[in-house]
């Protein structure tokens, strides 16, 4: 792993937009996206529709709604359906690293210096996340409408009259970043492969929050040790530093570094992704911790911001494969994984069972 770049692989999706499929360049941008999901689990994506003020707009948007009082946001809790709609408060979600054996190992199995924060404790992560479901409704009953609730919209004044706006407008962004079609090109599948797969699956635009008052101390975890059990996720700009990810799940921890400046977006391979390519392409595992990057940009906005709250807020926004989707294996994708993963030794026996996707994010 010591040949891998310390950034991640930058994809021009430009090149895409403005090319003809079949041109070189295109082709060329196409097998840089998967080869950086096989290398790394996650690339950098520099997109010229990106909106530095959308992305600005939208962060204010969920920092006012999560400075609220506890007691205004737990009226938009859902616990009932398991929290897949709505808002999932602090000290509720568990790295499931803490007593999931192959996670454990592939820990154990990393450089000391190399390893996340100590998930071991089992303390819950201390923050919170709201859930919007995105996507297009199936045109047919679906075998899974727990993860098909309808939306939860904030009441608060000021709040609630931009939320379905804003919302909409950053996940419908999301939606269409074109990441699964480039990918899809460069593993050799046809363009819409991994789209159309996607097509009426449930999205959730799922900002996270974390209240750097009460959680900014050094080393403090955000978001234990995890892969994604989704298909791809993406993130627009973050105001503040603090996730690393590991490439193919061993060796160097990688700071996510976004360019200082432009329009960019992060991409995650997540879990659906891993069982559709037998594994060639891993659900990269990440943190998000308080490091000294996020201390340093703690002080320079409390000066440059005074009447901001001082949350660390992250746009994600998960794109799933249809709940109804058989998930099954491609099978020239397993037999490159086979070769792929022949020299490694984390994970390389996991068997990825035919399933629907819904039962996939039930497990």
């Amino acid at each position: 792993m010591s040949t891998l770049s310390e950034t991640l692989p930058v994809i021009d999706l430009d090149i895409f937009l403005s090319q003809h499929t079949q041109s070189i360049r295109v082709q060329e941008e196409c097998n840089k996206a998967a080869d950086a999901l096989i290398t790394y689990g996650a690339l950098l994506v520099h997109d010229s529709r990106v909106s530095e003020e959308d992305n600005d707009t939208f962060l204010d948007l969920i920092e006012d709604y999560f400075a609220q009082p506890i007691e205004d946001l737990q009226k938009d809790e859902r616990p009932e359906i398991h929290y897949q709609v709505g808002v999932t408060l602090e000290n509720t979600e568990k790295p499931k690293c803490a007593v999931d054996e192959p996670c454990l190992d592939i820990i154990a199995n990393l450089d000391p210096a190399e390893r996340p924060l100590d998930v071991s404790g089992h303390h819950p992560d201390p923050k919170c996340r709201f859930f919007w479901k995105m996507g297009t409704p199936p045109p047919y009953e679906t075998e899974f409408p727990a993860l098909n609730a309808p939306n939860v919209v904030p009441q608060a004044p000021g709040i609630s009259e931009k939320w379905e706006f804003h919302h909409g407008e950053m996940g419908t962004f999301h939606e269409e970043c074109n990441i699964a079609e480039m990918t899809a090109i460069g593993l050799g599948l046809p363009r819409e492969f991994i789209k159309d797969a996607g097509k009426y699956g449930p999205h959730l635009l799922g900002p996270t929050a974390s209240d750097l008052v009460k959680y900014g101390q050094k080393d403090t975890i955000l978001a234990g040790f995890h892969t994604d059990l989704n298909c791809l996720t993406i993130h627009g700009r973050s105001r503040y530093p603090g996730l690393n990810i590991w490439a193919r799940n061993t060796g160097k921890r990688i700071p996510v570094r976004f360019p200082p400046t432009g329009r960019y977006l992060l991409v995650q391979a997540g879990k659906q992704i891993e069982h559709l390519t037998g594994g060639l392409i891993k659900a990269g595992f990440h943190e998000v911790v308080v490091n000294k990057a996020t201390l340093q940009t703690i002080e320079r906005r409390k000066e440059s911001h005074p009447d901001r709250p001082n949350i660390r807020i992250s746009s994600t926004f998960f794109w799933h494969l249809s709940s109804d989707y058989e998930l099954a294996p491609i099978p020239k994708l397993s037999e490159r994984a086979n070769v792929f993963n022949s020299s490694q030794t984390a994970n390389q026996h996991t068997s990825y069972e035919r399933m629907k996707v819904g039962q996939q994010v039930q497990k």
